[in-house]
């Protein structure tokens, strides 16, 4: 099971992405729920990461950040 850092990191970036529309924090965000989904997780909760990940690396810039 992953390490509670790492939740609380991908669900920070997540919220940073829908507060501000952060592109960036949206990939990162995404390339973290894809490490996830490679670590021990019951199948449920990996589908759920999976989808997200998705859902993140397709979606179009809703705001302007700078970074």
């Amino acid at each position: 099971m992953p390490n509670s850092e790492l939740w609380a990191a991908t669900l920070s970036l997540l919220l940073i992405h829908e507060e501000t529309g952060c592109r960036h924090s949206a990939l990162n965000a995404a390339r973290l729920l894809d490490h996830l989904c490679d670590l021990e997780i019951d199948d449920e909760t990996r589908r759920l990461c999976e989808r997200a990940s998705q859902r993140l690396g397709n979606q179009e810039s809703r705001h302007a950040c700078a970074a």
